[in-house]
This record gives C-alpha cells, sequence and structure tokens, in this order.
C-alpha cells in the first residue's frame, strides 16, 4: 500500500470517527432544580467531547417511576440520592451512584408583597398578606418534602397547609411564584437566581438543618447505549469546570462531603 493511500485511509477514518462523535447524543432525565445550570453545563461538556445532551427536565420521582418502567434515558439526575440508589440496587443502573452537590431550599416573596422572608423564621408563611404558599408536590419530589419538613421543623406546617398550592416540581413551582399565581414560593436557590426571580422578588435561604439533604445524585442506566459517554458525563460533573458552573447556580459543592 502506497503511503498517499495509507495517509488517505488514515485521514478518512479519522472523519469517520468524528462524525460518529459529533453525532452522538446522551438522554439525561434531571431534575428540575437543574434547569438554570444546565445549558451551562451541557455546553461545557460538549466543547470536552463533541457529545450533544438531550436533557428532560422534572420531578426526581416521577422519573424514577419512568426509568423502572423502562424509560429510555442514558444518565439519571436526581435531587435525592435515594431514587438512583434505589435503581442501582434493583439492578436498572450501574452500581455507583455519584454525588456531585447539594440544593438549597429558599423561601420567595415578590416585591410587591411588601414582605422579606429570613432564614430564621418562616412564620411570614403565615401573615394574611400570604394567601397561596406554591410548593413542590412532596410525594414525587424531593423539595416538596424539603418545604414540608421546613414548616414542620418551624411548627407552622398545619397553619398553612391549607395555603398550599402544588407544582409538579421544582421548576413550575417557581412558574407559580413568578406568574402571581401563588404570593410566597418554596423552591431551589437556583430558581431563586434566575434572572427572572432575583429581579422580582427577595428569598431567605431556609436552614439545611430543617429539611432532609437534597444531595444530587447521578447514575448511569443499566440499558444506555452509550455507556462510555454517559460515564464520562457523570465523571465531568466533578470536574472543576462542572463544579464552577453548580457553584454559580447556588448549589453546594463541597468536595468529598457532597461524594459517596
Amino acid at each position: 500500500m502506497s503511503f498517499r493511500k495509507l495517509a488517505f485511509l488514515l485521514l478518512l477514518s479519522a472523519l469517520v470517527l468524528a462524525t460518529v462523535v459529533q453525532a452522538q447524543e446522551l438522554k439525561i432525565a434531571a431534575a428540575a432544580d437543574l434547569n438554570p445550570a444546565m445549558p451551562k453545563l451541557s455546553a461545557a461538556f460538549n466543547r470536552q467531547t463533541g457529545v450533544q445532551l438531550k436533557v428532560s427536565f422534572g420531578s426526581s420521582g416521577n422519573f424514577f417511576a419512568e426509568i423502572r418502567n423502562g424509560a429510555p434515558f442514558d444518565v439519571f439526575l436526581s435531587a435525592d440520592r435515594s431514587y438512583p440508589e434505589t435503581l442501582e440496587q434493583a439492578g436498572k443502573a450501574d452500581q455507583g451512584t455519584t454525588l456531585y452537590a447539594r440544593g438549597k431550599l429558599v423561601v420567595w416573596v415578590p416585591n410587591g408583597l411588601g414582605l422579606k422572608p429570613s432564614p430564621d423564621n418562616l412564620k411570614i408563611l403565615t401573615s394574611p398578606e400570604v394567601k397561596k404558599i406554591a410548593i413542590a408536590n412532596p410525594e414525587h419530589a424531593p423539595y416538596g418534602r424539603a418545604a414540608v419538613a421546613a414548616m414542620v421543623h418551624f411548627k407552622i406546617y398545619d397553619q398553612v397547609k391549607p395555603k398550599l398550592v402544588l407544582g409538579e416540581n421544582v421548576s413550575q413551582t417557581a412558574q407559580f411564584a413568578q406568574s402571581g399565581n401563588a404570593d410566597a414560593a418554596m423552591i431551589s436557590l437556583a430558581q431563586a437566581l434566575s434572572d427572572t426571580l432575583k429581579n422580582s422578588g427577595h428569598y431567605a435561604l431556609v436552614p439545611a438543618d430543617s429539611y432532609p439533604a437534597l444531595d444530587q445524585a447521578a447514575v448511569v442506566l443499566r440499558s444506555s447505549q452509550n455507556k462510555q459517554a454517559a460515564h464520562r458525563f457523570v465523571e465531568f460533573l466533578l470536574s472543576p469546570a462542572a463544579q464552577k458552573i453548580l457553584s454559580e447556580y447556588g448549589f453546594e459543592t463541597h468536595g468529598q462531603e457532597a461524594r459517596k
């Protein structure tokens, strides 16, 4: 074989490989609190690998049920470590749930309400001015369970329960607040830091010891057809570049303390 022909074949192989990598796509089931941060995470991962992310957002509990029933995702990003760990135990996911960050719960109220929340007192929610409080559905959304736990902790749950409006996930809960369909909301810090909400209201962090930890957990699903790229994406979430992005969007990125 001539040198020119060998060089041509090597170039052709490289072009084919590059095309395959460029066309590769990962299907991600992501907890709704990642919605604000995911465009930057996706772009950074694509620059490194050429792999595209096709991301679906929703509540962790709903995705858990869908995946158990065979939903064709490659990676599951949950706001609660229990869901991916249960999938792992059931043989639906590769071993090794990765904890890469921790979410934070906040109370948010609009500017026009005339009230400001404080981190040490959720009794603002009992105020007559607050007629509707949006939280994510605690039956399948970790942020909803966290909100209920915090209200119980501060001994206001029974008083405010009639005011609760349930969103399908924490992203829809934030939309209720943004649209004026709720007078207050308990949402993720990531949502509260979004351009729309941070300019139209006030928020206060809810003390972390008043609700279960919102450990952000990633797992590669056993049924994935792109496992190499899927594992690479999970590893990317622990990289300095990804951790910096997550920190910018209000997630706690505390190294080994946030990992299994």
